[in-house]
């Protein structure tokens, strides 16, 4: 993981003339990442497509909005969030966000540190993803099941047959036509709405 993309609303302000606050680009650059710093919706959405993995350098009151910026971009990368004094100080009445984060990235990390952080993040990433499309599956197999169970429903009480004759009246239905027994199913539950309204 080498091209990393830092979302940035405001330039980071040194506690004093002297100091120079330790930004990510600073910290990451220094460790060999290649990194780019944005600050608007548009450069975020532009960028996110190419970046590895996405570091939000903003208060966790802003992380929703931002996520939801990348999202419009179809990123797909890891996103973690920098937690230095001036991103934790202004996220004290936010600390609980919806936002799934895949790491966390501090100013007082050392390079193997960082590598293993954004190791570990990668694969967090991946398996929120798969986690994810696991669950769509599965809400989509509930769904198929209801439609199913429905018209079994309709069938048994129409024609007088027991569930599993109905089920298996479906499963004909849905082989004669080369259609999927959830889609017959659908518009069988259809047609009967239809009929009753």
């Amino acid at each position: 993981m080498r091209s990393l993309l830092v979302i940035r609303v405001q330039p980071t302000i040194a506690a004093s003339s002297d100091a120079i606050p330790l930004t990510p680009e600073r910290l990451l650059g220094a460790n060999g990442y290649h990194v780019q710093v944005v600050g608007s919706e548009a450069e975020a959405v532009k960028l996110a497509r190419a970046a590895e993995a996405s570091i939000l350098h903003l208060s966790l009151a802003d992380v929703e909005y931002w996520v939801n910026c990348l999202g419009k971009g179809k990123s797909d990368s890891p996103l973690l969030w920098w937690c230095a004094p001036d991103t934790a100080s202004s996220s004290a009445e936010s600390c609980e966000v919806e936002t799934s984060f895949d790491g966390i990235l501090t100013p007082s990390m050392t390079g193997s540190e960082i590598h293993w952080t954004l190791h570990f993040a990668a694969r967090r990433y991946m398996e929120r993803k798969q986690w994810e499309q696991e669950r769509k599956q599965l809400q989509s197999r509930l769904e198929d099941r209801k439609w199913i169970d429905m018209a079994k429903a309709i069938l048994s009480d129409l024609k007088q047959i027991s569930e599993a004759e109905a089920y298996d009246l479906l499963r004909k239905k849905a082989m004669d036509e080369r259609k999927r027994m959830v889609d017959v199913a659908t518009a069988i539950v259809k047609a009967h709405q239809l009929l009753q309204s």
